[in-house]
């Protein structure tokens, strides 16, 4: 099942594609929906601040005015953009030693990397660089989350053993904790045991019990009951009311930008990659058309709204489209609903939050950590592609023990060196007729020819400077030492899309070698467009009567000519 393409959806109304059409019967499914997603994501979004080290109320703040501006803008009817814990690991990691973590100076500098990494996924748009997303393969995507995974839950284990922690990176933290473990808070351990006890009890039980809410109110209740703010850290003071509407505070310089380029380009890939994955799979489920153009607008406006409202990055999270959809909605609607909800908490009900033990959001973060590690992925990879699965396995490396920002760079490497590698060495063939008029590929040591004297060799990729000189010394060796001796030799170039300027002059050089061994070269079935729009007259160099539509085309001609049988 495929989506419609992009263009389906870029007409009609600019705003609520994602809503628009929707029956009435829909929508108190949407209101349960969004009503679901607010239990679910609040007490994880204020966990992403952990990742992020931003104040608690930030996280709630990307999930009003960004969600909403997707909401209105996007294209998808099921994705769900708020806080994202891949892209808070990037900005922390990002943000190391430019400030203070949680100061007013960190915040403004998490704000501005949501406005850049708006910027680039603007300008992405603008360009029609939507297709980078493609780059960032499946295998070092799962690979690239399953360390972020590791990193983020080791990150926490300070924190739910109510200890200072500390250390450079994940081997220091782990370092750093193991000496402090004589200061274990037992308070805080208790608290963190709760609270996994709970969530995971809920999750066995069923997947759309709110096991994180219950948790985290039920926490908040004994923390204020049992004063439990004398015996454990807890969050103190969270501000209430609407995020102020404002640029950030900083000191705008291009030594600034040039320091934070590097982040908000590795957030923007992330975001490409994880939204466009998870936007394809539900319109695919659902069959419906979806636009990457207008999500990319999406996308970026809600950034641009995560910045001027004081908060830090969001993404498509796929979490929590799953969330929505197993919860029974199918459209943008439970996205607002959710934003409602956010609204009342934050202008009523953030009071409560003064007495939430910090264990309490450690665990949670935790889990949220164990949930990003793929070891089901992993394998699956190790049992059907060896060679990506040591791509995944580096990219996990990479971002455990060096960094999440190097991990995605890292990613982005192996996934073009994976798809050029496979471009590099294609897997051609020679094609042989049955008696029935079918043709079967055979590999190219069986030297299979045809007919008598006749060789059809197919080139299974686009031709271009790092394979040409592959298709040179296939074609030598076909014709060295042919039994019989060859007379044509056809290019089936069925798969090949393009031929760049380097494979263009190896063409005319292995033609003329073949022509002057009285070797004929011939073509069929080349795409109208490459024969047509190519500058390298090809035309005129093989002769119009090289060319044919078919590969039977071939076979009558070689015959005619020949008298081959």
């Amino acid at each position: 099942m495929t989506t419609a393409p992009a263009r389906s959806t870029s007409r009609g109304l600019p705003i609520l594609q994602g809503v628009l059409p929707i029956k009435a019967s829909q929508v108190p499914a949407e209101v349960i929906a969004g009503l679901t997603l607010a239990a679910l994501a609040i007490p994880e979004v204020m966990g992403y601040t952990k990742i992020a080290g931003t104040p608690v109320v930030t996280g709630l703040y990307t999930m009003l005015i960004p969600a909403v501006l997707f909401a209105l803008f996007g294209s998808s009817r099921h994705l769900v953009v708020g806080a994202d814990s891949a892209t808070a690991a990037i900005l922390a990691a990002g943000l190391v030693g430019l400030a203070a973590v949680g100061s007013d100076q960190y915040v403004a500098l998490a704000v501005v990397l949501a406005l850049m990494a708006a910027g680039f996924l603007l300008l992405a748009r603008l360009i029609g660089l939507g297709f980078l997303a493609d780059f960032l393969s499946r295998t070092v995507l799962v690979g690239f989350l399953t360390g972020v995974g590791i990193q983020v839950a080791l990150g926490q284990v300070a924190g739910m053993l109510g200890i200072e922690g500390g250390g450079h990176g994940t081997l220091g933290e782990i370092w750093t904790d193991l000496q402090q473990l004589g200061q274990v808070n037992g308070y805080a351990l208790a608290t963190a045991v709760a609270v996994l006890a709970v969530i995971l009890g809920a999750k066995r039980i069923s997947r759309k019990i709110p096991g994180a809410l219950i948790a985290v109110v039920g926490a908040i209740w004994l923390s204020w009951a049992l004063d439990l703010g004398r015996h454990l850290p807890v969050l103190g003071t969270v501000p209430g009311g609407l995020p102020q509407i404002a640029l950030p505070q900083v000191d705008w310089s291009w030594a600034l930008i040039n320091q934070l380029v590097p982040t908000a380009f590795a957030m923007c890939v992330v975001i490409l990659a994880q939204s466009a994955a998870t936007s394809r799979a539900y319109a695919a489920r659902y069959n419906e058309p979806f636009s990457e153009d207008r999500d990319l607008l999406g996308l970026g406006l809600a950034n641009i709204g995560a910045g001027l409202s004081g908060t830090f990055v969001v993404n498509g999270s796929p979490t929590k489209t799953q969330m929505v959809d197993s919860a029974g909605g199918r459209t943008q609607l439970a996205l607002l609903v959710m934003a409602a909800v956010v609204l009342l908490v934050l202008l009523f009900l953030t009071g409560p939050l003064a007495y939430m033990p910090e264990a309490v959001l450690s665990a949670v973060v935790f889990l949220i950590g164990l949930d990003l590690i793929d070891l089901d992925g992993m394998r699956r990879i190790y049992r059907e592609r060896r060679s990506e699965f040591w791509v995944a396995l580096i990219t996990a490396l990479m971002v455990v023990l060096v960094g999440v920002e190097q991990g995605i760079i890292l990613a982005i490497v192996l996934s073009l060196i994976d798809h050029t590698r496979r471009g590099y060495r294609p897997k051609n063939a020679l094609l042989q007729p049955d008696g029935t008029g079918a043709w079967h590929a055979l590999p190219m040591d069986t030297r299979a020819q045809a007919l008598p004297g006749l060789v059809v060799y197919r080139f299974t990729h686009s031709m271009y400077y790092a394979n040409a000189e592959q298709f040179a010394a296939e074609v030598t060796a076909l014709a060295r030492g042919a039994e019989p001796p060859l007379r044509w030799l056809c290019l089936d170039a069925s798969a090949i899309d393009d031929v760049d300027f380097s494979a263009a002059e190896t063409l005319r050089a292995t033609f003329a070698g073949l022509k002057g061994q009285g070797i004929r070269l011939v073509v069929a079935q080349l795409m109208d467009d490459v024969r047509d729009e190519s500058r390298y007259h090809f035309d005129e160099l093989f002769g119009k009567d090289a060319f044919f539509e078919t590969l039977q085309d071939v076979v009558d001609a070689y015959r005619k000519e020949t008298g081959a049988r």
